[in-house]
């Protein structure tokens, strides 16, 4: 009798050479809470703060020879009332993924899109856990479309590498 469950198909890609995307490490690089104006920031003052959230996406090849990256998930999160700075949190998290049998064009969007996408849960339960812990509400970080911060990514390049041309041949 064969075991037909879920887990067939990754057996199968396993014996067909390895799964291609591989999480070796998850860790905090760098990370930072201030929250410069506590106490007196901690009181109710019945307006919704401003709370600003960026997120930025960077990776390196590890070893020229290998297809194994660092991805670096770098969230900061500021938040103001009308008088003062509530609290300012910046969290780099990384992770080490080896990215083995995708063919050479695909690892850039994989890289940029699926291995960020797979860091990100850990990354929202950091800053909501530690917001919380600073003493506010923790923030409700949406899911991030990286397939549309990745091509915003590629258009600014594009748009980059435009400019400098033409400013080249003026």
């Amino acid at each position: 009798m064969t075991d037909t469950t879920a887990s067939n198909g990754q057996d199968q890609a396993t014996q067909a050479g390895g799964l291609p995307l591989v999480v070796h490490a998850q860790y905090i690089k760098d990370f930072s809470f201030e929250n410069p104006n506590a106490p007196m920031s901690l009181q109710p003052t019945g307006k919704q703060p401003d709370v600003e959230v960026g997120v930025d996406v960077q990776a390196r090849r590890m070893r020229e020879d290998d297809p194994v990256f660092e991805v670096l998930l770098t969230i900061r999160a500021q938040t103001k009332n009308e008088e003062q700075q509530l609290f300012l949190l910046e969290l780099t998290y990384g992770g080490v993924f080896s990215l083995r049998g995708a063919p050479e064009e695909h690892l850039h969007p994989m890289v940029m899109i699926e291995c960020p996408r797979l860091l990100f849960p850990y990354a929202r339960a950091i800053v909501s856990e530690t917001t919380r812990d600073g003493g506010y509400p923790p923030p409700m970080l949406q899911p991030i479309d990286f397939v549309e911060l990745y091509r915003r990514r590629l258009a600014q390049q594009g748009d980059s590498l435009a400019n400098s041309e033409a400013e080249g041949t003026a």
